[in-house]
């Protein structure tokens, strides 16, 4: 299969890694408003032409973007009620017409979570649960005034997308959205879909998604996402999958797929295991699949997140399909020279992070070292004082990776209080926030001199 140069990866460029939610104030709402279009201003002053996010779509109680209530919305809580959407009636009656492939069946989604006190769809009774037509279409009627909102907030967080990525085009900044490889339980996707995944009769998955046992995780990691079905993805076409990307393709210029592994083969652990230990790997059909959103999508502009074990016939299908792999500079040290991680295993078409929503940040990362790893990043980096996290700053930098990206806490050289996720716990995650004024002109001058030092100016 020919490869394909990215057009976001034609050129060296830098990027911040940063979720719109961080912009979110005490009201918790606004964050596409003033705020994001004063970052994509900071962006462009500094010489960075990349905005990486996570995934936009609305979330559950413990807000993880990747735990989403649909593929297609967005998270009403980002958008700014003060601005409202040009055209009217008019233009939401086309929006409506527009987008009614996806945007009917949530509203009415939506409209009964409420109806059921938040219940999960599964709970709900069986004509409901199990979309009984006239069930619907009474519950449409009864629920009117709710899907109408809903709809509104979709609208109004269309527009203002709309509005964000067009400003960012006139800045030179390209968006960098995420697509979570599984979709959460909970969700229109399921509701709608439920022949695509691995169910019951009564919508309860017979098995679920993690990842086995590592020296990481004795008990492996137990997500809890339904499973695909691929034989039934096969029949159709992959059609699932086809409007997954489609749909983020249109909204972004560059897409990762978190948890690419799972697209060659994937975990499966019986439903009711309190741990991942009792699972199995059971190939998938990942490659049928891009073959099928090659055909729409020739350029395909996806970057295959390809962190932890990864086995050969994970390699190939990133490989034959041309897309960029990963490398994180904190998994670099402490090893022997061939970790790939390590800035001289570092190819071409890579996006290198110092680290990811995952990991600490750097200076988090770095107080903590064990003394092998920190004599190994020394010894590597030739420090001659202890600034660590900036020396793994400019490593990221000078990395012959076409794409560099830094999250903003490293940039700010937070500690780790700044944290935004630690993989498998549910509390207090997602809630770090920036303050803008942090990102001083002073800061982006610094950067901008950094990122022309290093050629990564775009220009």
């Amino acid at each position: 299969m020919s490869h394909t140069r990215l057009p976001v990866l034609d050129r060296r460029r830098c990027g911040v890694l940063l979720h719109p939610t961080a912009f979110l104030g005490g009201a918790q709402q606004g964050a596409l408003g003033v705020s994001a279009f004063a970052f994509i201003d900071w962006l462009a002053e500094a010489g960075f032409t990349v905005w990486q996010m996570l995934p936009l779509g609305p979330t559950g109680a413990d807000g993880s973007p990747y735990w989403a209530r649909s593929d297609h919305a967005g998270n009403p809580r980002l958008i700014d009620p003060t601005v409202e959407p040009a055209g009217g009636l008019e233009a939401f009656e086309a929006f409506c017409r527009e987008q009614s492939h996806w945007l009917e069946d949530y509203a009415l989604f939506e409209a009964l979570a409420v109806a059921h006190e938040g219940r999960p769809w599964w709970d709900w009774p069986q004509p409901l649960r199990d979309r009984d037509p006239q069930a619907l279409e009474h519950a449409r009627m009864q629920w009117a005034a709710h899907c109408h909102r809903v709809k509104r907030e979709q609208w109004f967080f269309d527009d203002q997308w709309r509005r964000l990525r067009a400003h960012a085009q006139w800045r030179g900044v390209r968006l960098f959205g995420d697509l979570p490889i599984y979709v959460a339980p909970d969700s229109v996707s399921v509701w709608t879909n439920r022949a695509q995944f691995q169910l019951d009769e009564s919508g309860l998955p017979r098995s679920v998604a993690g990842v086995p046992p590592d020296y990481f995780a004795a008990d492996g990691q137990l997500w809890g996402n339904p499973l695909y079905d691929w034989d039934c993805m096969r029949e159709d076409g992959f059609a699932f999958w086809r409007e997954r990307i489609r749909e983020q393709l249109a909204r972004f210029d560059l897409l990762r797929i978190d948890h690419f592994r799972g697209l060659a083969a994937y975990w499966t652990v019986p439903y009711g295991e309190r741990t991942a230990r009792q699972g199995a790997w059971r190939d998938a059909a990942g490659r049928e699949m891009l073959e099928a959103v090659l055909r729409e999508q020739p350029d395909l502009p996806v970057v295959a997140e390809d962190l932890g074990v990864i086995t050969p016939d994970v390699d190939a299908l990133r490989r034959d399909f041309g897309l960029p792999g990963m490398r994180v500079l904190q998994f670099a040290f402490g090893g022997g020279a061939e970790n790939p991680h390590l800035p001289h295993n570092h190819d071409l078409d890579t996006v290198v992070y110092t680290g990811t929503h995952d990991n600490d940040t750097t200076v988090g990362w770095y107080a903590q070292l064990d003394d092998a790893a920190r004599r190994h990043l020394v010894d590597y980096l030739g420090l001659w004082d202890d600034d660590g996290p900036d020396a793994l700053i400019r490593a990221g930098l000078a990395s012959v990776a076409r794409l560099s990206v830094l999250p903003m806490q490293d940039i700010l050289r937070l500690g780790s209080d700044a944290r935004l996720n630690m993989p498998g716990t549910v509390n207090g995650n997602w809630v770090w926030r920036l303050s803008l004024h942090a990102l001083t002109p002073g800061l982006a001058e610094q950067y901008r001199e950094l990122n022309a030092l290093y050629g990564r100016l775009g220009t």
